[in-house]
């Protein structure tokens, strides 16, 4: 409000004639010198200076927030800048908290720091966020006052004294209303966890405001993009008390009636030619009978901006209406030509920690651009998918001419690490695995992903490094390590695997994704006595240079819990280097399809096959084998040709899955999904010995799937009856598995 009045007062105190600078004389400065003025300030000598310009310069001179007040008069020649100089932090101290690395991660989000200039309205938001930091992670009731000591030469220590109190955690969730699908299902969407013993090292599992608007936001998407276009999450309620240190948490929702999309239409403005969007009536015709989805409004959407930018078609902006009648809805998109103004100037404030570049990098909006608010709010949805922010605010003001726009985009700072582990028990034995992840590594929009897996006879683990936009290409770049061993009482060997890497992944066409790769691996492969002479022809170290990519074309309505739609993916691998040369061949295909709300199928085939490309043997590791979940009834790694004890697998492999998948059948009281399947599978051939059994023959298998949220965590069980099978295979009528993350 100062600042406001200071313009106001220098826009009336001056004369509107110019006048010319001569001369330039600067008091109450001890730190910022006349140069830094000039230059801050845009300042030249022998220019002419109206009171405007002079305006100007003192609306230049605050934006450095150097100075707490700015007086500039302009009197025969000589202009006259007094200043006062906000005061110097020595350093900021936070009493109260033990964590080093807390104290890091506050520290590098606050907007004053310590060398920086001390700006009092910045200390209350400071506290604030401290406050928000702290609840963020579950201390919905932490203390925070701040002290100050001054000293001679304008300068300060700033000191935060921090009581955090009790962690607040949810003991139980609860979804009521009108809601039409199952808690379970619920659950599965949204973030937030109740709070189990298993779970400790879950941070979901606290109380905080950020994860409940975020389960509204899930929940919302995910009815919507089911066809409930109307649907409500009226409001979420929780008892939080500062003497207690757990709340229920509990969502209302009125879901409201199911829509199918029963037509499509666009309304041209008269001013673009309408034969340009002709192309999209055979995407319109995909979507029209199945059930509303906003998702596959922004595919069609997508698809006009590609149209749009094809055609270089400046200043073409769209809308949707979407007209509801009944149980269906009609969605009109209207394509008109917008305000021709420009983008002047993008400011990005409250990144603390993140770089600007990462930020200005996700937008589809430069300075200079046709402003469009519809590209400003697809950039804001992307800010947002990268979940490395907690708010965001976009704010749009008049630029120095009416045809331009200053865009301000605010974020909000939010912790972006977390560690979790998960542990399973159930009919092939336990495992456990620890992940510890960072979204946003050294404010740079880098993830950082590190695993580790045991069980009874294996360990892998990994670390990933990847750039989701490498050098703004809007590709993603991953540097990867993975290694493995398995070490089995019952096999003839051991074998030890290491594979380093480099790749990427983009988008080449409308939901054409490719994804090549460079990998070096190394092969180490030891033999008992117990073991054939052909595995012991093996024995040793190997190594290859293998070029990999990947295609596949993603059709699905949905990523998560897909109802309509298809997947199809193919990969190869060919060598570079290598002492045993191969060559590598997939592809897998996934089918969905609602057959009414109460029963979902889908459809999966998968072939591979690996083939030497010399006279070399392809070693053991490289060789297919069937995983549990594609060909159910068997146990895992004992399906397939057989190297004396030792299941080995196969040069070939193919499976098809047919399941159908019933979520409503039990009572939600249950916690009980069900579904049925059929599987068929072959996983055949031995190139290194002609003498064995090749093991050609279709198995197959039926049975029920169930998956429970038991009190000691999440359960599934598959019951199975062979239909067929190889002598040698080794079935499985009964698995569970018990298993969770912390």
């Amino acid at each position: 409000m100062f600042k406001t009045f200071i313009l106001i007062f220098s826009l009336f105190s001056f004369s509107l004639s110019a006048e010319i600078v001569k001369r330039i004389e600067l008091n109450g400065s001890d730190r910022i010198s006349l140069e830094t003025i000039k230059v801050y300030g845009e300042i030249e000598i022998g220019k002419d200076y109206s009171s405007f310009d002079i305006n100007k310069i003192t609306k230049n001179l605050f934006e450095t927030n150097f100075f707490e007040d700015i007086n500039i008069t302009l009197t025969n020649g000589t202009l006259v800048v007094s200043v006062k100089e906000y005061a110097i932090i020595n350093f900021i101290d936070l009493k109260g908290e033990k964590s080093e690395t807390v104290k890091s991660g506050i520290l590098k989000r606050l907007l004053l720091k310590t060398k920086g200039t001390f700006i009092e309205s910045r200390l209350s938001q400071d506290i604030n966020l401290i406050k928000k930091l702290y609840a963020s992670v579950g201390f919905n009731f932490a203390k925070v006052e701040a002290k100050i000591e001054k000293f001679d030469d304008n300068r300060i220590n700033l000191i935060y004294f921090l009581e955090k109190g009790k962690k607040t955690y949810i003991e139980k969730i609860n979804f009521i209303g009108d809601k039409k699908i199952k808690d379970k299902r619920l659950r599965d969407v949204i973030v937030s966890e109740e709070n189990k013993f298993w779970k400790f090292l879950s941070k979901n599992t606290s109380y905080n405001n950020n994860n409940i608007e975020l389960d509204k936001r899930l929940l919302t998407n995910y009815y919507k993009s089911n066809g409930y276009y109307d649907v409500q999450v009226l409001s979420s309620s929780a008892q939080v008390s500062s003497l207690a240190n757990s709340t229920t948490l509990t969502y209302t929702i009125n879901a409201g009636n199911r829509y199918r999309v029963n037509k499509i239409s666009t309304n041209v403005s008269d001013v673009i030619d309408k034969k340009l969007f002709i192309p999209l009536q055979d995407s319109f015709k995909k979507v029209i009978g199945q059930y509303y989805s906003p998702f596959s409004v922004k595919k069609l959407l997508d698809e006009l901006d590609l149209l749009i930018a094809n055609n270089d078609l400046q200043f073409i902006e769209h809308s949707v209406n979407e007209i509801l009648d009944d149980d269906t809805i009609e969605i009109k998109i209207n394509i008109f030509e917008g305000q021709k103004k420009l983008v002047e100037k993008i400011n990005i404030k409250g990144n603390t920690v993140t770089d600007e570049s990462v930020i200005r990098a996700e937008l589809l909006l430069d300075e200079g651009d046709p402003f469009s608010e519809l590209k400003l709010d697809q950039s804001i949805a992307k800010l947002k998918a990268r979940n490395i922010f907690g708010e965001i605010e976009k704010k749009i003001t008049n630029g120095e001419n009416k045809d331009q726009k200053i865009i301000e985009i605010n974020v909000e700072e939010k912790p972006t690490g977390e560690i979790s582990a998960g542990a399973g028990i159930g009919t092939n034995g336990g495992s456990v695995e620890f992940i510890v992840s960072e979204n946003n590594w050294l404010g740079k929009g880098i993830y950082l992903g590190t695993s580790l897996n045991l069980s009874a006879d294996s360990m892998s683990g990994g670390f990933t490094i990847t750039d989701p936009n490498y050098k703004y290409t809007g590709n993603s770049l991953n540097y990867f390590i993975n290694t493995s061993a398995n070490d089995s009482d019952t096999a003839g060997h051991k074998n030890s695997l290491t594979t380093t890497g480099i790749g990427t992944r983009f988008e080449q066409y409308n939901n054409i994704y490719i994804s090549p790769s460079i990998a070096f691996t190394h092969d180490n492969l030891q033999v008992d006595s117990t073991a054939s002479d052909s595995l012991k022809k093996q024995d040793g170290t190997f190594t290859d240079l293998s070029f990999s990519y990947g295609v596949s074309l993603d059709n699905r309505d949905r990523v998560y819990a897909p109802t309509d739609g298809y997947i199809s993916t193919f990969n190869q691998s060919v060598p570079i280097v290598a002492n045993s040369p191969f060559i590598k061949n997939s592809y897998s295909l996934s089918t969905y399809h609602l057959f009414s709300e109460d029963a979902v199928g889908s459809f999966k085939f998968y072939t591979a096959a690996i083939n030497s490309l010399d006279e070399s043997d392809i070693r053991l590791s490289k060789r297919l084998n069937i995983g549990s979940t594609k060909l159910r009834g068997f146990e895992a790694g004992k399906v397939g040709p057989k190297d004396g004890k030792d299941f080995i697998g196969g040069n070939y492999a193919m499976t098809t899955n047919f399941d159908l998948s019933l979520p409503n059948l039990l009572p939600e009281s249950t916690k009980t999904d069900v579904g049925l399947f059929i599987d068929f599978g072959n996983l055949w051939h031995v190139d290194y010995d002609n003498k064995l059994d090749d093991s050609n023959k279709i198995r197959s298998s039926a049975g029920v799937t169930t998956s429970w949220l038991s009190p000691v965590g999440p359960m599934s069980f598959i019951f199975s009856r062979n239909l067929a099978k190889a002598n040698t295979d080794i079935t499985e009528g009964f698995n569970f598995r018990l298993g969770t993350t912390f």
